[in-house]
């Protein structure tokens, strides 16, 4: 369910400010911030095969081509909204020149059209409607509840590529899409930030890493699970946690400012890993940022101004080498509520930056 009131309320103000007669979006991100559906036939292409337009004053119109015409306006369109679908034969042309066949000069497009202009769609949708915190609350428990339910039967021997296929058909029979899934073992998580499964043994412990898709909305977690841990990973993942609360402590607090960059929360992470011991370690790994309608809509880098929007979706996820703390958090200006969260895995409360969280502890198998 999306909520078209507040969607056409954000491209109403976007083509004013930018004197546009219509935007268009095809990426299938995109497509699903503003129709609920999909228009992802290959799961591999970045512009799927309809394309979604306003035309401001509540006028929508869908482009695609005679194959998926049909089944769109049928199966991908929201039933409340009359939208217009318009096809070309498969064989005539792209969606891009089907496009610019039908759409006013003066217009934008999230992907390459000839004579439009490009929009970034990220800050139209960061901060998250009624509907798409809704979708998101069920989203994130079904996610944790996916993974955590294949981590409780883990064991030493099984091989990280095993864990990763339990772990797709977990989430597959819940109707969410895993476009990662990530798997370490005692040798390969010290040793790669990304352990993308291999045929290795889990050995005695594990990092079991996801991010999953639903209704475009994405959601990320990490679960740490051991059987006989090395003598250091206790203190790596607590370090891990308190750093991961510190971002999120000053992602709500730029929040609440008109003017909170990406920078500023980057700033108080490197700060965290400093305060923890261990000064530097930021620089092994990405530490995440704005998530929702992408994996992640931008990455903290130091001095970014990529805006930190309240009510809106952050998933930071720092290593320490060999360990992880990550959850998909929706945060306020004056509040946190981690969404990845089933109420049914192990917890530790963390204080770090004026926050308390409970963070997922390590699973002893």
């Amino acid at each position: 369910m999306v909520d078209i009131d507040d969607r056409e309320g954000r491209l109403d103000r976007f083509l004013a400010e930018g004197g546009y007669e219509a935007v268009w979006f095809a990426r299938p991100n995109a497509f699903a911030w503003l129709t609920g559906g999909s228009n992802r036939v290959d799961g591999d292409a970045s512009v799927g095969d309809a394309a979604a337009g306003y035309l401001g004053d509540g006028e929508w119109t869908v482009v695609t081509n005679n194959i998926e015409a049909a089944r769109i306006a049928a199966e991908e369109l929201p039933a409340e909204l009359s939208m217009s679908v318009a096809a070309d034969d498969w064989y005539e042309g792209d969606l891009a020149a089907s496009v610019a066949a039908r759409s006013p000069t003066h217009a934008a497009a999230d992907f390459d059209v000839p004579g439009l202009d490009t929009v970034d769609p990220t800050r139209l949708r960061l901060r998250l409607g009624d509907d798409d915190l809704a979708a998101y609350r069920d989203l994130g428990r079904e996610v944790a509840l996916a993974v955590e339910t294949v981590c409780r039967e883990l064991q030493p021997g099984d091989t990280e590529h095993e864990v990763a296929a339990g772990l797709r058909i977990s989430l597959a029979g819940r109707n969410i899409e895993a476009p990662v899934v990530l798997v370490g073992g005692s040798e390969r998580a010290p040793e790669y930030r990304h352990p993308t499964p291999t045929d290795a043994a889990l050995g005695d412990y594990a990092l079991v890493i996801v991010t999953a898709r639903r209704g475009g909305l994405h959601a990320s977690c990490t679960r740490t699970v051991a059987f006989d841990p090395p003598e250091w990973l206790a203190e790596r993942h607590r370090a891990a946690q308190r750093v991961e609360t510190a971002a999120l402590a000053a992602t709500r607090d730029a929040a609440g400012r008109d003017d909170g960059t990406a920078g500023d929360v980057f700033d108080a992470i490197r700060e965290a890993y400093a305060e923890e011991g261990y000064d530097g370690e930021w620089r092994e790994h990405h530490q995440g940022g704005a998530t929702g309608y992408a994996g992640r809509e931008w990455f903290a880098r130091p001095d970014s101004d990529a805006p930190v929007a309240s009510e809106a979706a952050y998933a930071w996820n720092p290593t320490v080498q060999g360990a992880k703390s990550e959850d998909t958090a929706y945060v306020t200006d004056d509040a946190v509520e981690v969404l990845t969260d089933s109420g049914r895995w192990p917890t530790d409360t963390v204080d770090a930056a004026g926050l308390t969280l409970q963070r997922p502890a390590i699973l002893e198998n």
